[in-house]
């Protein structure tokens, strides 16, 4: 049985006596920005147009502010919700942050 992992820059290795070997080589990003966010706009430009400092955009989204760093450096490209939730953001930003800025009920 072969056993795969899914490493987190989008590799798939193969485990085989407690080491990892590539199963395809990495593909190069020619730019990061674009490349797995499609028709989504650059966070930077996103932030910038909600007018909020990486500071204020990590805290309005609940993510480090690494991570907005990573983004818009091409170091990483939000995937999975974060891109669904910044494709939200391009189309109606004052509805996200408003949504995002409401406590939950208690229970």
């Amino acid at each position: 049985m072969q056993r795969l992992r899914l490493k987190a820059d989008g590799r798939i290795v193969e485990l085989r006596d407690g080491q990892e070997f590539p199963l395809a080589p990495a593909l190069p990003e020619a730019n990061p920005s674009v490349s797995d966010t499609g028709s989504l706009p650059a966070v930077r430009e996103l932030r910038r147009r909600a007018r909020l400092t990486q500071l204020e955009f990590a805290a309005r989204l609940g993510v480090p502010v690494e991570t907005i760093r990573n983004w818009e450096q091409g170091k990483r490209a939000p995937r999975g919700p974060a891109r669904a939730l910044l494709a939200v953001i391009a189309h109606s930003p004052e509805t996200v942050f408003a949504a995002l800025a409401t406590e939950p009920a208690p229970a």
